[in-house]
């Protein structure tokens, strides 16, 4: 799984997994878009006008957390 950031166009995207051949990309929102693989797995989430979506809880940090290992991580992303 991978987080980016691209400042100058205001867009994150997570990748979840490697994208096995074409990808359809379907609109949930007009700022919030979601790849589909041709085996039909989400391999990832695309975030227009990320800054106004990632500050919108958590003081804008990104929080990670492992329920069963008991590890937590955070970080600022707006």
């Amino acid at each position: 799984m991978k987080l980016t950031y691209d400042k100058d166009a205001n867009v994150a995207y997570l990748r979840l997994r490697e994208r096995q051949g074409d990808v359809e990309t379907i609109a949930l929102t007009s700022d919030f878009l979601v790849d589909i693989d041709e085996s039909g797995a989400v391999c990832g989430v695309e975030l227009l006008n990320a800054t106004e979506q990632l500050a919108g809880g958590d003081d804008g940090r990104l929080i990670v957390e492992m329920a069963r290992k008991g590890v937590v991580g955070e970080m600022k992303v707006a």
